[in-house]
């Protein structure tokens, strides 16, 4: 079975679920719409720019699910699908799922944002499998830590190559679909790399290695 594997946030989305998350709790009042957004933001342009310290920002987004009773997260995730996810689910890329889907491919979203705010995402785009950064838990409650490695950059081909080989799977005539330079490392392991509405630094190295430059934007 061949593999489609999919970057989620400005791929699958149009806009970044990990960054909305944070603006969604600061316009409820739930955070401090200044001071957190702005540190928000500054990490956002550090992703953008390829320079994120990712421990620094777990540390500063998971924190608030360390806060928080489960039954408020649910709350507030519900509603957080509801107001800022449906609006960018992309039809176009709705239609590329499915085609994979029709075609008996496997689907995958590998993403570097946490699991409490994609699982939801990968449940509603009908995708089974997904390979997130993922959170702790310890009786039933997020401590606001990490835990194994997080699924950014190389590690997202060390999450692919662990989750391979306990499946069964490999990366014969396997397609990747990504938007940011960050995925550079796996774009380069698959059989079939495409950028998708690509960061420029993403654009002209696909253009380079003349890879296919799709949009699923409308």
């Amino acid at each position: 079975m061949r593999l489609a594997l999919f970057d989620l946030d400005n791929t699958l989305l149009g806009g970044d679920s990990d960054h909305a998350w944070g603006d969604y709790l600061c316009e409820r009042g739930i955070l401090d719409p200044v001071a957190y957004k702005n540190r928000n933001d500054a990490f956002y342009q550090d992703y953008q720019a390829g320079t994120l310290d990712l421990n620094a920002y777990l540390e500063f987004t998971l924190e608030i699910l360390a806060a928080t009773d489960m039954a408020q997260l649910d709350e507030w995730h519900a509603d957080f699908m509801r107001d800022c996810i449906e609006p960018i689910i992309l039809p176009k890329a709705l239609a590329l799922l499915k085609k994979h889907r029709e075609a008996g491919d496997k689907l995958v979203i590998i993403t570097a944002t946490n699991r409490f705010i994609t699982g939801p995402i990968a449940k509603r785009l009908d995708v089974e499998t997904l390979l997130a950064t993922e959170c702790e838990r310890v009786d039933d409650r997020y401590t606001g830590r990490s835990t194994d490695i997080p699924c950014f950059r190389e590690g997202k081909v060390t999450r692919l190559n662990r989750w391979l080989e306990e499946n069964g799977f490999n990366l014969e005539g396997s397609y990747f679909y990504s938007d940011s330079m960050n995925d550079l490392p796996l774009l380069k392991q698959v059989a079939n790399p495409v950028a998708v509405d690509p960061d420029p630094n993403l654009r002209a190295e696909a253009e380079q290695r003349g890879w296919p430059v799709i949009s699923l934007r409308d």
